[in-house]
């Protein structure tokens, strides 16, 4: 499944390369040794992996964190809090407000340590060949080994022969057939440079969430394989143990990145869509606790002049381009789809910055679509009956939709005064007559592009 690549900017200015595919609820990913987003998806066989098959079911989120892959790579903090303002810089580029996060390998302690300080957002916690702390080696043997490793990667881990970096494929999957060597051989080289290996494994020595762990309020899922020679099985027994009311999950493998075909890839595929689900489909429309809801509506403009220009079959392409992107902003959005109107979708909020974020990432991901839709919004509180919404409040949020032209977010002056200070710019578009309201309206354009 092709992925859509796109950049954001850490707090601290560090440039940040990331991805989306699938659609379904939103799922971001952590990465943990070796990444790059475009030789990830070169990967052997990648759709018999569970992490191949997840955009299948979920809207799933990677990046490569600093340092490594597609981002910038002239840096030197790869601190916990560095590693956190890469997660944050993408959650809110993306504009995600509700989402699984899924840990893997030296992501573990990013993810749990983002779930904790953000409670409200994070859904599920999902953790792989994971660590909360790394342990001293137990043996002397041990030690040797971890310092003979150490010194093969300044000399040699960017040469073009790959006598170095394969002892450390050696580790990440030890029962490896020779396409899968070459292959995480040569994604280990194009992913990061021998300095930013050594910094990183610096780093990873002081790392230690273990007070973390009882904090963590998210339903959560660690995972992880029996025979894993580069996260040693006990560091996934000890997490589950300590965090509150965590599922553990022992996989049959003795490999840390699983390998195509293995029959883990199935049960931990199976276990993580079983755990994230699809949440929020079977509620009530969304509303704040003081019941204030932001109402949605999309239009699709001249829908009617387009089915005679285009035909029947074009025209419900554009139907359906619509509603895949209407619904999958939904999903990462926090948003309830209400119903289909014909030519839109009517969708609801517990908040305004929620509908205002949902409404820019409706019009960014048409923007190079045939399809031209307005948007409009108004916040209020509605009379909620069998899923539906009624009310002078959606009455006002679909007038509004109508007074916006094609490519344009419309909203009322109560949906602007609740997401002030958000971050949103605003046009204000004057007073107008509306039909149906005896009083003018005073509607305001969002600005959303950059």
């Amino acid at each position: 499944m092709e992925q859509e690549i796109r950049f954001c900017k850490a707090a601290d200015g560090v440039r940040i390369a990331y991805a989306a595919s699938g659609s379904g609820y939103p799922l971001l990913f952590v990465h943990g040794w070796a990444s790059h987003l475009e030789f990830w998806a070169k990967m052997p066989r990648r759709e018999e992996t569970a992490l191949g098959n997840l955009p299948q079911h979920l809207r799933f989120y990677r990046y490569d964190a600093r340092g490594w892959g597609l981002s910038d790579r002239d840096v030197n903090d790869f601190s916990i809090d560095a590693k956190l303002r890469d997660v944050e810089a993408v959650v809110e580029n993306a504009g995600l407000q509700r989402f699984a996060v899924f840990g893997a390998s030296e992501g573990g302690p990013t993810a749990i340590t983002y779930a904790v300080r953000n409670p409200e957002r994070v859904s599920h916690l999902i953790l792989l060949g994971t660590f909360a702390h790394q342990p001293l080696p137990q043996t002397p043997e041990e030690g040797e080994l971890m310092k003979a490793m150490l010194m093969t990667i300044k000399p040699g881990w960017g040469k073009d022969t790959p006598e170095f970096r394969q002892l450390w494929t050696a580790r990440f999957m030890p029962e490896g057939d020779m396409e899968m060597i070459r292959w995480f051989n040569e994604l280990q080289r194009v992913s990061g440079k021998a300095e930013t290996v050594m910094a990183l494994i610096g780093s990873i020595a002081s790392i230690d969430v273990r007070d973390l762990l009882p904090q963590v309020q998210a339903p959560t899922l660690v995972a992880h394989a029996r025979g894993d020679l580069a996260c040693p099985f006990e560091g996934g027994r000890e997490i589950a143990s300590m965090i509150p009311n965590a599922r553990f999950l022992p996989l049959e493998s003795n490999n840390h990145l699983m390998l195509p075909g293995e029959p883990a890839n199935d049960v931990l595929l199976k276990a993580i869509l079983d755990f994230v689900g699809r949440p929020g489909q079977d509620e009530t429309p969304s509303a704040s606790p003081s019941g204030l809801v932001t109402i949605l509506f999309t239009d699709m403009e001249g829908s009617t002049s387009l089915t005679q220009q285009l035909g029947d079959d074009r025209a419900q392409d554009l139907v359906r381009q619509h509603n895949t992107a209407v619904r999958d902003a939904l999903t990462a959005h926090a948003g309830k789809e209400i119903k289909h109107t014909g030519d839109g979708i009517m969708a609801s909020f517990p908040s305004a910055r929620g509908a205002v974020d949902c409404a820019i990432a409706i019009q960014r991901a048409l923007a190079d679509e045939a399809v031209r839709v307005r948007i409009g919004l108004n916040a209020g509180e509605p009379v909620a009956e069998e899923h539906d919404l009624y009310g002078t409040s959606v009455q006002l949020a679909a007038r509004v939709c109508a007074e916006a032209d094609g490519g344009e977010i419309m909203v009322s002056n109560v949906v602007r005064e609740l997401a002030a200070g958000k971050g949103f710019l605003f046009n204000d578009r004057g007073e107008r007559a509306l039909k149906g309201f005896e009083d003018p309206v005073r509607i305001y354009e969002v600005h959303w592009r950059e």
